[in-house]
């Protein structure tokens, strides 16, 4: 996903992301927002800022308040506190037909009596826009989605991929300033749906309008977005580009949820400006992380912490590492060839099972197998150091 970028005031050569930018102005702007429904806290004081021309992704699991927010922005939920601006405008009272916004649904909610140029150009004729107009818009956004050629087929008619492509049609037709997609890709099988991804990222690219997705998916939402909400108990946790989400998990539960991980519980015996140790019972042995965290952190010596390994930066050996730290011993009690990857699941001296990713380079390599005593062990540079 190619992000928004403006010219940097102090380096005129170098761009940087438009969220990087003090003077910019954000294109959504949600401010100490909640939603109840009774007593139950579906969005809880959620502050957000989009901006113009991202794809934004709102990610979490079911029951998070993804997609209570969603429609908060789409009109169709009041917040309970908190406002809503778009482009400036607060929302507070707007009916959704009045709003600069369209929404794509999971379902799609096509109409299945209609063919794909009359369910494209349904919000035009409610529009009364004219006949001449409507029909040169539908046939230039067909064109854009490449369905040219399925102008007269009815849903029914069409592939998953085909349907996605006509609602995602019939919601850019109406040129709305901020597109909202509910969980877009679900209902696509998973060859398709990474195809897909693409085609969205360059169509989003194509028209500059605003997307903000909702998704259970992470692997979609690291493809898709510039930026990523992580949200948890209707609240927002991280909020950052994809490559820092994975890498710098700020807590515990962004670690878990996003791809795999490998947590080791502990407590904090040293932090320097340069280095941390953790002391670990689950591996007999301290860990050795090459950064202090107190700069960035209230995480003081003694607290209990946790430290994040992601699988593919273990290093599995038959021999012995030299070093004192960052290394353990076990049996590899189950193995996934995935095709490209291997992924290994090995039980050390506590119990505690560790998850390895191996790519699958060669054809020829000598595999790793059932009940194999290993050792793996992992450069200081690869934890990270989150709290609960």
């Amino acid at each position: 996903m190619n992000a928004p970028v403006v010219q940097s005031d102090l380096n005129p050569n170098r761009k940087v992301n438009v969220w990087e930018d003090p003077a910019a102005t954000p294109y959504v702007r949600i401010e100490g927002v909640s939603k109840y429904f009774d007593k139950f806290v579906a969005v809880d004081n959620v502050s957000l800022n989009i901006y113009r021309g991202e794809l934004f992704c709102l990610l979490g699991g079911s029951g998070c308040g993804k997609t209570t927010l969603l429609r908060m922005l789409a009109g169709f939920e009041s917040p309970t506190m908190g406002k809503i601006f778009i482009d400036g405008i607060d929302m507070h009272g707007i009916a959704p037909y009045a709003r600069p916004v369209n929404m794509m649904f999971q379902s799609y909610a096509l109409f299945p009596h209609m063919t794909v140029e009359q369910n494209v150009g349904f919000g035009l004729k409610m529009e009364h826009r004219a006949a001449s107009e409507i029909a040169d818009r539908v046939a230039a956004m067909l064109k854009l989605v490449k369905l040219e050629q399925f102008t007269k087929r009815k849903p029914h008619q069409l592939s998953g991929g085909q349907r996605q492509r006509v609602a995602l049609a019939r919601a850019l037709i109406k040129q709305p300033k901020l597109l909202l997609l509910d969980e877009p890709l679900g209902a696509l099988d998973k060859k398709l749906r990474e195809h897909t991804q693409f085609e969205l990222v360059n169509l989003q690219e194509q028209l500059g309008v605003t997307f903000v997705v909702v998704t259970h998916d992470q692997e979609e939402a690291m493809t898709l977005s510039s930026r990523i909400g992580v949200m948890d108990h209707g609240r927002i946790v991280q909020i950052d580009i994809p490559k820092n989400i994975y890498e710098f998990p700020n807590n515990k539960f962004v670690a878990e949820f996003i791809g795999s991980v490998n947590l080791f519980a502990g407590s904090l015996v040293e932090d320097e400006s340069d280095h941390v140790r953790i002391a670990c019972d689950e591996l007999e042995r301290t860990l050795l992380v090459d950064h202090g965290i107190s700069v960035v952190s209230n995480i003081q010596v003694g607290a209990q912490v946790w430290a994040a390994l992601r699988p593919e930066k273990i290093h599995m050996t038959l021999d012995q590492p030299t070093t004192t730290e960052n290394w353990t011993q076990g049996v590899v009690q189950d193995v996934a060839y995935m095709g490209d990857s291997s992924v290994y699941l090995i039980r050390i001296a506590s119990g505690k099972v560790l998850r390895v990713t191996r790519l699958n380079v060669s054809r020829h390599a000598h595999p790793v197998t059932w009940n194999q005593n290993v050792y793996l062990h992992w450069d200081s540079s690869s934890l990270v150091v989150v709290s609960a």
